[in-house]
């Protein structure tokens, strides 16, 4: 604890220093929460792309080998615009992934085999995974640095502030209370002593 004056300024300057941490700390704490949870369903949403990442690559591996033949992949299906977006939860701006538009360029027919149109709607899934993936990390990863800053300040208020603020109180309560014993005690000496010069007059 630093060191206080006992004085009435003193005494009212820790009272309103106490009263905001106590008001500021549900606040920070419902933020915690909320940080807590948001982040719990981030870190599913990345477990479940993975997944589905996991899930298309295995269902690919039955026709890989089909892409032996050389096919310029380019040329049929490419990224026109990746629209992205935001959204605020409990105070954090996370980036979001809105839209992945595709320029497309259907195969003729004769000219390539009959899987290529279907391998390359599985490229283009496979690729909107990966942005979700990434969008994702860096949610969890926004997430997590506001939630321990938070948690900072949680901590700060509750094991530092408030128990510092409480003690300076009871510190300058007491001395307080001394004081204006002190002074009752010297009143008291200072009217003996004039009741006494009274009567020897």
């Amino acid at each position: 604890m630093s060191r206080v004056t006992a004085s009435k300024h003193e005494l009212k300057r820790q009272r309103d220093a106490l009263a905001r941490f106590e008001r500021y700390l549900p606040t920070l704490r419902l933020k915690q929460r909320q940080l807590q949870v948001e982040l719990r369903r981030v870190e599913g949403a990345v477990a479940e792309a993975g997944e589905d990442e996991a899930r298309l690559r295995r269902d690919l591996s039955a026709w890989i080998e089909l892409w032996v033949e050389p096919l310029d992949v380019a040329a049929h299906v490419a990224v026109e615009s990746v629209v992205w977006g935001e959204a605020s939860v409990a105070g954090v701006t996370l980036p979001t992934l809105e839209e992945v538009r595709w320029r497309r360029r259907s195969p003729s027919p004769g000219a390539t085999p009959s899987w290529v149109d279907d391998g390359l709607l599985a490229f283009e899934r496979l690729a909107e995974l990966r942005l979700q993936r990434q969008v994702l990390a860096e949610q969890r990863s926004r997430l997590a640095a506001e939630l321990r800053f938070t948690s900072q300040r949680v901590n700060l208020f509750e094991k530092v502030k408030v128990p510092e603020a409480r003690d300076a109180l009871r510190f300058i309560r007491i001395a307080l209370g001394d004081q204006q014993a002190a002074e009752v005690v010297r009143a008291k000496i200072a009217k003996a002593k004039s009741l006494e010069r009274e009567r020897s007059l």
